[in-house]
């Protein structure tokens, strides 16, 4: 009771196709797996130093 069998997940996975259509799917599995890496890199202390020095970087005029 409970679990997902494989005509739940094969109908979950329709309803997405359809709903979103198959050329948005890729790029909404891109967003996901970089806001996974990103929360990962969060929980290990780590931070992006590229986007923060190089803002740092341009003389101010």
């Amino acid at each position: 009771m409970g679990g997902l069998g494989a005509p739940e997940i094969i109908l979950i996975i329709v309803a997405i196709l359809i709903m979103f259509g198959g050329k948005k799917i890729p790029e909404l599995m891109k967003g996901l797996g970089r806001g996974v890496k990103e929360f990962k890199d969060a929980q290990n202390g780590e931070t992006n130093t590229a986007s923060t020095t190089s803002t740092e970087d341009k003389p101010k005029v």
